[in-house]
């Protein structure tokens, strides 16, 4: 049963609804309603062009009329399974348009009208329209269309009900065979104990050919003798080599002493003559002064954008397109005198005033599919990506060869422009300092911010939050680093070598930034979550600003560690948790993001905190991929959340922030 269906304008004016059930009325009305939903998360942000969006347990699929701007929705409970709606959406838009087509023209007419003369009169001109009159009708014509698919799509499953009774029936066995059960023959018994004679014999002539090559012969006649093998065969022999255990190191009674640890500590140079003491570190190998952020008229330091620098050895997207025209046997065209490309070519033929149709585009969108993929954008972003340019060209007028050409190019621009736009803010300093310059009551102190990096195994978690760390204490803030990766031996090392390096750098050329940074660190083997929350109360007693939480990486697969990192999250609450992904990556972001963004939600919440989710992602390694940039666009489809930072150099100053301009001239760069 059907809870909600509606004809709208793509304007937001709604031209005709009906809801079936008051719940579903009053649903539809609220700002919470899946038809909402489907407006804002599907249409507007470009997260879903398959015709199909699920949320809160509805299920919404559409369908466009683009040439008269209308759209057609349909919502019913998921849980139901109704297997007319595909036809019930083509029927009424194909009844819809026949009988109305002359109104419906006259109307979105005047709406452009209105438009283009001035907004503010739309919402009086929208008022004047009597739907309810020019519709008369439509509802008896609906009725009688939903009433004839249900009663087809409930006789379909009388008919499939009766066909799997029919031979359960047949099958029956008859009651007097009930009871008979089939006897074990002693033949079987004897082929058994057969069997398990020979095996055993095969057992005792394998352990006979085991023996020294001069008596074999010897060990496969004792077969028949009952012996089970030679005494002084390989395999009644013990082995001599056995594995030596690591001697354990006796501190005897009393624990070991300072010097005693020196001596142990083989981090640096043993042929200096204090060992323990760090050898002095070259500065100029820890920053790039070429790639230093700058400062504002505020006096903050901000990090540089990245800047795409378009290579003039790859293949061109033309050049994809071609090839892809000609792998399916058709006839690559050749490139106008224009320069307009393979693109532009492909739409040659479509001069003149002609509406777009499926099959038109279908070449076109195929080529724009594999370009999208070569650029490294997951198949199934790059399919979605591509069936939203679809509908967006399908019904559309073309008035000649240019026409064309650019209304493909744009509206490809236009959809990877909409789903890499921030829908929340980016400006990470400001939501420090707005939280830190925030009142506290006089008995309460204040709280630092705290940033928790998650991912994947080796994608540079801890080498990036140094850079953040970096960028931080360029702004003036005191950062607490927590070592909360217990697990992978040296990462506490790791960590504190980059509090040393972090300590020698300074703030604008200052000799050192001694007290901006430390390390707070319990060991290994340690509880993450609990090592997390005493750094941030050590950070709240000690006046630093920002605690970076790093943790262990770990597989989105796994459930048990996927449940610690929930533990986490539900205990200490960050501010920003940021994903930490590789650029290098294809369709596996679509299933680390998804995973890891699931698990944390499920899993906090049912850890008794608020449910959380991914705030933002840093993509490392992305020096790395030159254009092929699409793992951003992948990421950000998949979340809806921005990307912070990138990653892209050996240093501590190699942090870029990702602007959508640069982005999506990289994907579209011939």
């Amino acid at each position: 049963m059907l809870d909600h269906c509606s004809i709208s304008h793509k304007g937001g004016v709604v031209l005709w609804s009906r809801s079936f059930t008051p719940a579903a009325s009053h649903t539809a009305a609220s700002s919470a309603s899946p038809v909402n939903s489907l407006v804002r998360e599907a249409l507007i942000e470009g997260r879903s062009s398959d015709g199909k969006y699920e949320k809160d347990g509805y299920a919404v699929k559409w369908t466009f009329v683009n040439d008269l701007e209308l759209i057609f929705v349909v919502a019913y409970q998921r849980i139901l399974q109704l297997t007319y709606v595909e036809d019930l959406l083509n029927a009424l838009k194909t009844l819809f348009i026949k009988l109305f087509q002359p109104f419906l023209t006259t109307f979105v007419a005047s709406l452009h009208v209105t438009t283009t003369v001035k907004l503010s009169a739309s919402a009086d001109t929208h008022s004047s329209w009597n739907f309810a009159k020019a519709f008369d009708g439509w509802d008896a014509v609906f009725d009688k269309l939903l009433r004839g698919l249900e009663d087809k799509a409930a006789q379909e499953r009388r008919t499939r009900s009766g066909h799997v009774i029919r031979p359960m029936v047949e099958v029956t066995p008859p009651e007097e065979d009930i009871n008979i059960v089939p006897s074990q023959s002693s033949d079987n018994v004897l082929d058994e104990e057969q069997i398990a004679r020979n095996v055993q014999a095969l057992k005792n002539r394998l352990r006979g050919r085991g023996g020294p090559p001069g008596r074999r012969g010897r060990g496969r006649a004792d077969v028949g003798n009952g012996r089970d093998s030679l005494p002084g065969s390989d395999s009644e022999t013990p082995s001599k080599s056995k594995r030596k255990a690591k001697a354990q190191r006796k501190w005897g009674d009393e624990a070991p002493t300072e010097s005693d640890m020196a001596s142990l500590d083989f981090s640096y140079d043993s042929s200096t003559s204090d060992s323990h003491i760090a050898p002095p570190v070259d500065l100029s190998a820890l920053v790039d002064n070429g790639s230093l952020g700058t400062r504002t008229q505020d006096g903050l330091y901000e990090v540089r954008d990245w800047e795409f620098a378009q290579s003039q050895g790859g293949k061109s997207a033309d050049d994809v397109i071609a090839e892809v025209l000609k792998k399916s046997g058709q006839e690559p065209p050749k490139p106008s005198s224009g320069s307009l490309g393979a693109l532009g070519s492909i739409f040659a033929r479509l001069t003149g005033s002609k509406v777009l149709t499926e099959e038109d585009l279908k070449p076109v969108l195929e080529a724009m599919k594999q370009h999208l993929m070569k650029k490294n954008v997951a198949k199934e972003i790059s399919d979605k990506i591509c069936e939203d340019v679809g509908q967006s060209l399908v019904g559309k007028k073309v008035g000649g060869f240019q026409t064309t050409n650019s209304a493909v190019r744009q509206a490809l621009a236009n959809s990877i422009t909409r789903i890499l736009t921030p829908k929340t803010s980016t400006d990470l300093l400001l939501s420090i300092r707005t939280k830190l310059s925030a009142p506290v009551a006089a008995s309460q102190q204040r709280q630092p911010y705290s940033i928790t990096f998650v991912g994947v195994n080796g994608v540079g978690k801890s080498t990036n939050l140094s850079k953040v760390c970096f960028w931080l204490i360029q702004n003036g803030f005191r950062v607490l680093i927590a070592a909360c990766d217990t697990f992978r031996s040296g990462a506490v090392e790791q960590l504190r070598v980059h509090v040393r390096n972090l300590g020698m750098l300074g703030v604008d050329g200052a000799t050192n930034s001694k007290g901006r940074v430390e390390l707070y660190e319990r060991g290994y083997g340690k509880d993450a979550a609990g090592i997390a929350k005493e750094a941030i109360s050590y950070a709240r007693d000690n006046d630093f600003d920002v605690v970076l939480i790093d943790t262990a990486g770990r597989m989105q697969d796994n459930e048990p560690l996927m449940r610690a990192l929930a533990k986490l999250v539900a205990t200490n609450n960050p501010d920003k948790i940021i994903f930490v992904g590789e650029a290098l990556v294809g369709n596996e972001a679509v299933d680390q993001l998804t995973k890891f963004d699931r698990a944390l939600r499920d899993f906090s919440a049912a850890s008794g905190g608020q449910e959380r989710g991914i705030d933002g992602m840093l993509v490392t390694k992305w020096d790395t991929v030159d254009d092929k940039v699409g793992a951003a666009l992948s990421m950000t489809y998949v979340t809806g959340q921005p990307i912070i930072f990138v990653g892209c150099g050996q240093t501590y100053t190699d942090l870029r922030q990702l602007r959508v301009g640069n982005v999506v001239q990289a994907i579209l760069s011939d």
